[in-house]
Order: structure tokens, then C-alpha cells, then sequence
């Protein structure tokens, strides 16, 4: 795998001694996870488990997942284990209170599946993604999952502005440089430039700026991206600190693995050579005005 120069530069700059061992992870096989439907009584795998997920699981290879009947009925989704952890995060800020909530940017569907299986009884979920034929994959896999409390809908992000406070919390898994999918996926190695990261982080604040009226005060925006670099995750949470009245909220966890941003600020990120997945950063929002 040949990595752009200047990826090497910053990424190097970031972390340090520690940038070998990230190549070189980079470089091993992709691990495969998945998530089992216990609401359709899927049965655990005897494989390990992933650590942050009482519902995810390792497999020693990946399989033809789409020859597989159990696949296409809903029994599992097949999902990236670091972006798992999100149900760390809705442990700690959900409680019984049913919720009103947006996954923004849901395809094709992952987090909006794990958000159906974890948020409490009664809730609504919008799953939400703004590219067409990638809203009829969201909705394809909506389906499979078999929860009844879900509105596929496609929409641009502006078009959530007008709704005051409607949501109790929001998941922006936002369009990224995509930096932490390296070695799923060439694609996103060849796209990679520095332009690009910044064209990346205006989208993002834009994205930010569009749905945050339509969150209730004391609501939280969930960010997250599958990219490495500060400017994209850090800077996007400070940028949202300082634009508009929220607060940073640390989730707490035992996984000494990820690596948590510099202090005050309170963000998670996963690094291939440190867990077992591959790139994530996730950081939590609390809006007080």
C-alpha cells in the first residue's frame, strides 16, 4: 500500500514513534466483525467478542456475507467493530425516557441498525441520507433489521433546519477524508489530498450548522468521522464549542486502547495498530441554550 506523502508527514507529526506501527497495521488484513439481530433471536457466534458491544463479534475471515439467507433476513449486520462503540456512548446518555433522534448521514445503515437495537422502548428514529441510490441500500438494510420505530427518509441537511428542537439527539457520522478506510478501500487513498481535507472540513461545519437548531437544548449531537487528522474531528468539536453554547461530554470506559483527545476536550479515537478495527473518532455534544 503506497500512502500519499503528505498523509505520511501529518500523520507522523500526529503520533509521533508511534506512526511505524500504525503503517504496519495498515498493511495486515482487514478484521471482519459483525453485529447479531437479538431481535430476531440470532444466536452468538463462538468467536471473540467485540470488547465495547454486548451484540458484536469477530469472524476469522470474511465470508460471501451475500450468499448467506440469515444475512439478508436481518440476523446480523456486518459492521466495522470500532464504530460499535457507539453503544458505549448511548449507555451513558440515554436513559427510559423515550427519544426522538436523527442519524443524519445513516447509509448504509450500521449505526441506524445498532441506534434501533439500543434506543429505549418507544422511541422514533429518523434515518436520514441525502444521496439517493445510497438511501435505497439504508433502506433496504432498515428493513432487514425489522424494528417498526424508523423513518428512512432523503433529504439534504438543510432541509432539518426548520425543525426546532425536534430532536433529542442527533449522529453525524460525517462525509470525511476517509483516512481510517485506507486499507479497506484503495479508493480512498487515491482521493486523498490536502485540499480535500479542507474541503472536508467546511462540509462538515456546514452539515453542523444546518441541523443544530433542530436540536432540543440539553439534546446531544453524536460526532464521529473515519478519518485520523485533528482537523476534522478536534478542530470540528472546538469549532462547535465556540460557535454555539454546548458543552464537551466525556464518555466513560475501561478500554485503555483508545486513544482519548488532549484534555479539556473529550474525543475518542481508534487506531488500527492499538484495536482491533479500523480508523474511528467519536465525540459527544451537549447543547445548553
Amino acid at each position: 500500500m503506497a500512502l500519499p506523502i503528505e498523509f505520511i508527514t501529518r500523520t507522523r507529526a500526529l503520533l509521533g514513534e508511534e506512526y511505524d506501527k500504525l503503517e504496519a497495521a495498515l498493511q495486515a488484513d482487514v478484521p471482519v466483525s459483525i453485529r447479531i439481530n437479538r431481535n430476531k433471536g440470532t444466536k452468538a457466534p463462538s468467536t471473540p467478542q467485540v470488547c465495547w458491544s454486548e451484540t458484536g463479534y469477530y469472524l476469522p475471515e470474511r465470508l460471501s456475507f451475500t450468499f448467506d439467507p440469515l444475512f439478508h433476513a436481518g440476523a446480523y449486520y456486518v459492521q466495522e467493530a470500532s464504530s460499535m462503540f457507539l453503544q458505549v456512548v448511548l449507555e451513558q446518555i440515554t436513559g427510559d425516557t423515550p427519544l426522538r433522534v436523527l442519524d443524519l448521514c445513516a447509509a448504509p445503515g450500521g449505526k441506524s441498525t445498532l441506534l434501533a437495537s439500543n434506543l429505549p422502548k418507544d422511541s422514533l428514529l429518523v434515518s436520514n441520507e441525502v444521496i439517493k441510490s445510497r438511501a435505497s441500500i439504508l433502506k433496504e438494510n432498515i428493513i432487514k433489521w425489522g424494528y417498526d420505530h424508523i423513518v428512512v427518509t432523503n433529504s439534504d441537511p438543510n432541509r432539518f433546519t426548520g425543525l426546532k428542537g425536534a430532536f433529542d439527539m442527533i449522529l453525524v457520522d460525517a462525509p470525511c477524508s476517509g483516512e481510517g478506510m485506507f486499507r479497506k478501500d484503495e479508493k480512498a487513498i487515491t482521493e486523498w489530498s490536502e485540499n480535500n481535507l479542507r474541503l472536508c472540513e467546511e462540509r462538515q461545519r456546514r452539515i453542523l450548522s444546518d441541523v443544530w437548531d433542530a436540536l432540543a437544548p440539553g439534546g446531544y449531537l453524536v460526532y464521529s468521522t473515519c478519518t485520523y487528522n485533528p482537523g476534522e474531528n478536534e478542530d470540528i468539536l472546538n469549532w462547535i464549542l465556540t460557535t454555539f453554547d454546548a458543552s464537551s461530554v466525556e464518555i466513560r470506559h475501561n478500554f485503555t486502547a483508545i486513544t482519548p483527545s488532549p484534555f479539556p476536550l473529550h474525543g475518542y479515537h481508534f487506531y488500527p495498530h492499538k484495536t482491533s478495527g479500523e480508523g474511528l473518532f467519536m465525540g459527544v455534544i451537549q447543547k445548553n441554550d
